[in-house]
């Protein structure tokens, strides 16, 4: 470690500095080829040098606060691009918890692609950090970079970027649940009214699960045959959805709208600021976290159903669409019911599908499910 003092800015005074991280003492077993390696390195104290912070090179945990402090700040309201609250959230964590802990002290540009390709194999042995995890984490460590490189604290060549040649598979070895019709309606025949009806939307209308719990009863338009999509519930807070995509409203048939008209009789929070879906815990002010609902009540409830695998929120989306597939569906017509963003060229641009289609294949679908059987208290 390269140790020096810096003077404060606040009151002049000489202050002890964070430690410059040089190598190991494998690497370097003598004073003198730790100092060459200073030399080398162009860490020159004394004199402004290229991507350096007042007098020095920049380590690399100047640039995650730099990059904190700019672009990951909680108001974005002066971003050029303006981040979701979620994102945020993620950036801070994979860099906190991950990337700082190994790389905070080193100067940033010594850092090494082989190395860091070799550090990102190790997070997955030792902590079992699937192949797309590591790449957001490679990701959000090649967006500091950037971020200090737009700011001129690195060079803007590729040099000032070494993330640029560290590579690391998208590859899952996840394989995702599509549930047949009869285990999808086991599940909801092991849940409570509220939870039934949750997931009864999830899977009619493949709404992802933060733009479910951020419903509130004026968004549903019975009359219109649509819910709005207005906002996300992520984190603990409220955001935007995730695409412009997300935005557009989705189809309420008749059947769907019957489910939540019965919950909405029986639920203690039925004016139209309360939320269709809230947290008894917390008497209505706030729906209830995602991960609480999976854990304590969808994961027990397909236990008791007998349906094996990892069961979550986004199956049912993936089971809606593998429904409209397996029945012929506009390829279209599926991309807009799960409100994607993208689909091949020649589909976005020669095909659209029309809201009554979209309210056939989503009765279609519900008539499926709930033909499997008669579960309690279910309207037929």
């Amino acid at each position: 470690m390269l140790r020096y003092r810096k003077r404060r800015a606040l009151d002049g005074r000489w202050v002890e500095a964070t430690p410059i991280f040089i190598g190991t003492v494998s690497q370097f077993p003598s004073e003198e080829a730790a100092w060459h390696r200073v030399d080398s390195l162009n860490l020159n104290l004394n004199s402004p040098a290229s991507g350096s912070l007042g007098a020095r090179p920049v380590t690399f945990n100047e640039l995650v606060s730099h990059y904190c402090r700019y672009e990951l700040s909680p108001d974005q309201s002066e971003a050029q691009i303006e981040k979701a609250h979620s994102t945020i959230t993620t950036y801070k964590r994979y860099l906190r918890k991950w990337a700082l802990p190994r790389w905070e002290t080193q100067v940033a540009m010594t850092l090494d692609p082989i190395e860091v390709e070799t550090w990102l194999r190790e997070l997955g042995r030792k902590h079992g950090l699937e192949n797309p995890t590591r790449a957001k984490i490679r990701q959000a460590m090649s967006l500091v970079y950037k971020h200090g490189q737009r700011y001129s604290l690195l060079p803007r060549g590729d040099e000032g970027n070494p993330l640029r040649f560290v590579r690391q598979s998208t590859t899952s070895s996840f394989e995702p649940i599509i549930l047949r019709l009869a285990e999808a309606f086991a599940i909801l025949n092991q849940l409570d009214l509220m939870k039934r009806t949750l997931v009864l939307v999830i899977a009619a209308t493949a709404l992802r699960i933060s733009e479910i719990l951020a419903l509130q009863w004026k968004d549903v338009d019975s009359e219109g045959q649509q819910i709005q999509v207005t906002k996300a519930w992520v984190y603990g807070q409220f955001g935007k959805p995730k695409s412009k995509a997300s935005k557009r409203p989705v189809p309420l048939h008749p059947l769907l709208a019957a489910h939540l008209t019965r919950w909405r009789e029986q639920s203690p929070y039925a004016t139209d600021q309360d939320f269709i879906f809230p947290s008894l815990k917390l008497k209505g002010r706030k729906p209830p976290r995602a991960n609480m609902l999976v854990a304590d009540h969808l994961k027990p409830a397909a236990r008791r159903a007998g349906v094996k695998g990892n069961v979550g929120f986004h199956t049912f989306r993936r089971t809606l669409a593998s429904h409209l597939v397996a029945n012929n569906y506009d390829p279209k017509l599926a991309q807009e019911l799960l409100r994607h963003s993208n689909i091949r060229t020649t589909l976005d641009i020669y095909a659209q599908a029309i809201t009554p289609k979209k309210l056939e294949a989503q009765g279609t679908f519900l008539r499926s499910l709930l033909a499997q059987g008669e579960a309690t208290g279910l309207v037929q």
